[in-house]
């Protein structure tokens, strides 16, 4: 009995449509229908493009055109070129809008099937820094989690979280199969406001480990102090996130 093959679930050459006579540049039309492709993970990692020669013929375009929208994919680290094997998918990069959200709840919202893998889970005294973001002292005794966080198996976030001790005590399961603000909310907690800070440096040697980067790779950081409704601090957050793999987006309005 003969089968026929699988086809992709998302074929550039059937699927992209370029408009001559817009003014947004050819190769910008094809790139950014492959990047909407492999964020929403019609194409996902490991997928095979053309090459550029197939494509620019199925898609009628020159092929330095398709060659600098391939470029344009492989500089925001989301295909490789291989010899031999074309083009290839390796990564769908995450951009997380800035909302009093956890990571957990914006990878799921993204269909981008988080995981996590449970570091620390433990009462302790905090550290200075931790003590003081929380308004307690160093001998009060604060729940303390450190996770790794995947998204389609790829290593995204390492997160600290230091929590008042009488607010949740979650188990590794619980951390594993829900995020923190999920938890939070369960327990009756109601999230307000949170003071965030963005900033970037390089990773150490565990983190890069962790994370499956160079020593040195580039990460973004980010510290969160949040309250509740009645204006209590119920966490800070600590938090480093691949460069590579993930970005933070922003939106920001002139006066109306």
């Amino acid at each position: 009995m003969r089968h026929r093959s699988q086809e992709p679930q998302w074929d550039p050459a059937r699927q992209i449509s370029v408009d001559h006579h817009s003014p947004v540049p050819l190769y910008f039309q094809v790139a950014s229908q492959i990047e909407e492709a492999i964020s929403s993970g019609a194409l996902p990692v490991g997928a095979r493009l053309d090459n550029e020669i197939e494509l620019a013929g199925n898609l009628g375009l020159s092929r330095p055109t398709i060659r600098q929208a391939i470029g344009s994919l492989v500089d925001k680290g989301l295909v490789v070129r291989k010899r031999g094997a074309g083009t290839q998918v390796v990564f769908n990069r995450v951009k997380r809008s800035l909302e009093l959200s956890s990571l957990y709840d914006d990878l799921s919202g993204i269909d981008q099937h988080p995981t996590t893998r449970v570091l620390t889970n433990e009462l302790c005294h905090p550290p200075e820094e931790a003590a003081r973001a929380l308004g307690l002292s160093e001998e009060d005794e604060v729940l303390h989690l450190e996770r790794v966080r995947y998204a389609r198996g790829e290593p995204i976030a390492r997160l600290r979280n230091y929590l008042p001790a009488s607010l949740i005590t979650p188990t590794d399961e619980d951390l594993t199969d829900r995020g923190l603000y999920q938890l939070l909310r369960a327990a009756g907690i109601h999230l307000h406001a949170a003071q965030q800070t963005i900033g970037a440096r390089t990773a150490a040697d565990d983190e890069a480990e962790l994370l499956d980067e160079p020593a040195g790779a580039a990460l973004l950081t980010m510290q969160r102090i949040t309250h509740d409704h009645t204006g209590a601090i119920v966490e800070f957050g600590t938090h480093v996130y691949r460069a590579s793999r993930y970005s933070f987006d922003l939106t920001l309005r002139g006066d109306t």
